[in-house]
């Protein structure tokens, strides 16, 4: 195969700063709005139509996979007490105990990893990690990340084995 430069046609190189901008516009995007929904959904108890045309009078629904945002956002209320239980056995206190945010994070970490089955559950923990950082309590990304590995090893085992 005769690589696309030595035919003379332009090939545009993606470098790390922009697969991180294009990667921030699609599902990346749709996580952080997940949260943010979820944290209101979690604090004030907003019903997810709601939350949903929020976030679609809202600019940033453009930058995301709306799709997505909308399947972990309803995904997540809908399967909450399944999701909470799964989770219960890596927390060390009761899920409603948890920061609004961590457990927000943790439901939609647990939602990808018993669903989103096409997105490897690397990717599924780091993203909770990276959102926690920036969104989260100091060491809450620690907490996150323990609780989903611990997880992503009961629901993927295969895939936890071979990481």
């Amino acid at each position: 195969m005769v690589p696309a430069e030595a035919k003379g046609v332009p090939v545009k190189k993606i470098g790390a700063a922009s697969r991180e901008r294009a990667g921030k516009g699609s599902r990346r995007r749709s996580r952080e709005l997940a949260l943010q929904a979820l944290y209101q959904w979690l604090v004030a108890g907003h019903e997810a139509d709601d939350l949903c045309r929020e976030a679609a009078a809202g600019r940033e629904l453009q930058r995301a996979d709306k799709a997505y945002f909308e399947t972990l956002l309803r995904g997540v209320i809908e399967r909450a007490a399944e999701l909470n239980a799964s989770l219960q056995p890596f927390l060390d206190r009761p899920a409603r105990a948890l920061s609004p945010v961590e457990h927000a994070l943790l439901l939609i970490g647990a939602f990808e990893l018993s669903v989103s089955l096409d997105v490897p559950y690397r990717v599924v923990i780091n993203e909770a990690v990276e959102l926690a950082k920036a969104y989260g309590g100091t060491d809450g990304h620690k907490y996150v990340n323990g609780v989903l590995d611990k997880l992503a090893a009961q629901l993927r085992p295969q895939e936890a084995r071979k990481g």
